[in-house]
């Protein structure tokens, strides 16, 4: 389909081992917020991936402490999407550190499911690039493409759909035959114009 088209911002959450428990309730708030959520998974990381999800913090004094605790249990990975999605997931999930987040951002979710800096319950990609590598890591089969905008649909389904149904709908009309969801659907993949091969207009009427 030609026309313009438009980004819907993704970005990683993740479910941490303390939290996985409340991870239902977690994930109603996610969508409450206004947030689409695309992939999900339960999986457990072993020391080895939870050092490659975590290159960037390598040689920090918390890295190997950070790096055993996400593979202490399972996590829950998720794909958000929504306008200004890494932003907005990270302002929900508020500070790092879950008990400054209480003095601080009381109604976040790290102040609400978090007890430490190390255990604060929620992970949020912090880029564009981040969320992109983070996406992969965790669903590798994931191509983030962008969606067509709202004028390219509609001009798709104007131009390539409409008139197909209506053709349809009209000779729907003219035949007036006992199973009419059947027979349209008939109608469509028989009059289906992107396939020429049987785009010939023709129709065998159901025999009554």
């Amino acid at each position: 389909m030609d026309g313009p088209r438009v980004y819907v911002e993704r970005t990683l959450a993740l479910i941490k081992p303390d939290a996985v428990y409340k991870s239902e309730e977690i994930e109603d708030i996610i969508l409450k917020s206004g947030f689409i959520i695309l992939q999900k998974r339960k999986l457990q990381l072993s020391p080895e991936q939870c050092s490659d999800f975590y290159a960037d913090q390598y040689g920090k004094l918390f890295f190997p402490s950070l790096t055993a605790f996400m593979s202490s249990g399972p996590i829950i990975a998720i794909t958000l999407a929504r306008h200004n999605a890494i932003a907005h997931w990270k302002s929900i999930l508020g500070p790092v550190n879950s008990t400054k987040a209480r003095e601080t951002h009381p109604g976040c979710l790290r102040a609400i499911y978090g007890t430490s800096d190390l255990k604060n319950a929620l992970h949020g990609s912090e880029s564009f690039h981040a969320a992109e590598r983070e996406i992969k890591f965790m669903f590798q089969n994931s191509v983030i493409e962008p969606f067509s905008s709202k004028e390219a649909t509609e001009e798709y389904l104007s131009r390539h759909v409409n008139p197909t149904l209506l053709n349809g709908l009209t000779e729907l009309c003219k035949h007036k035959p006992n199973s009419p969801c059947i027979w349209l659907a008939d109608w469509l993949i028989n009059n289906n114009p992107n396939n020429p091969q049987i785009c010939d207009g023709s129709f065998v009427e159901e025999a009554e």
